[in-house]
């Protein structure tokens, strides 16, 4: 009795991206209006910064990385475990874990963080010449707030703390967009939303 050959059936997983500049999106909007004197208070901001910057971005790098994408996979982790760390601080600030370690703190050492941060954000934008115009354009912004986040932690005037909090806001609302063009050109087959070629000075146009 012959036997059917058996079917191999390919499995795929959806690209995570819109969900991760969903999270950032909506993190980055929230905090935003915190440093511009829009909302008050970090309580709020903490619960987003732990579910949407970090949960949601987390879960967007465990899925690049099904994709074999180390490029998503990096910038997603990365930023995931920067809401986890900015959330923590945020509740050691409020007091959450007690007065002691509230009153230990040194805004410098977030200084050293952020400059870190800066500087990998820069390697980055590099890598996303190679990707699309709209998360090139969210890597500059992603910049720019480090920048200003690093001056100010550093007790530099006050106009570096407005940089980052107009950058942080335009982050929002450009991941956003991002979102938005991911889900809809993935679910229509097509380009319904613009995102930009890549460059193609580092590596061919696809």
């Amino acid at each position: 009795m012959n036997h059917p050959s058996p079917t191999h059936v390919k499995i795929t997983t959806a690209d995570p991206g819109a969900i991760g500049l969903f999270g950032l999106a909506i993190v980055t909007l929230v905090a935003s209006s915190q440093k511009l004197g829009l909302t008050e208070g970090l309580g709020y901001a903490a619960a987003w910064a732990v579910f949407l910057g970090a949960c949601a971005q987390l879960f967007a790098a465990i899925q690049d990385a099904k994709h074999d994408n180390t490029f998503g996979m990096t910038a997603f982790a990365a930023y995931a475990f920067f809401w986890f760390a900015m959330a923590a601080n945020w509740m050691i600030k409020l007091g959450t874990f007690g007065p002691e370690l509230a009153g230990s703190v040194d805004g410098k050492q977030l200084g050293f963080a952020f400059g870190g941060y800066l500087v990998f954000t820069l390697f980055m934008t590099i890598g996303a010449m190679e990707t699309n115009k709209v998360l090139f354009f969210i890597f500059c912004l992603i910049d720019v707030l480090f920048l200003g986040l690093t001056f100010d932690a550093f007790g530099a005037p006050e106009f570096f703390h407005q940089l980052a909090a107009y950058a942080e806001m335009a982050i929002g609302l450009l991941s956003l967009y991002g979102c938005g063009a991911n889900v809809l050109n993935a679910h229509f087959g097509r380009e319904f939303l613009p995102i930009g070629r890549p460059f193609g000075i580092f590596k061919p146009r696809p």
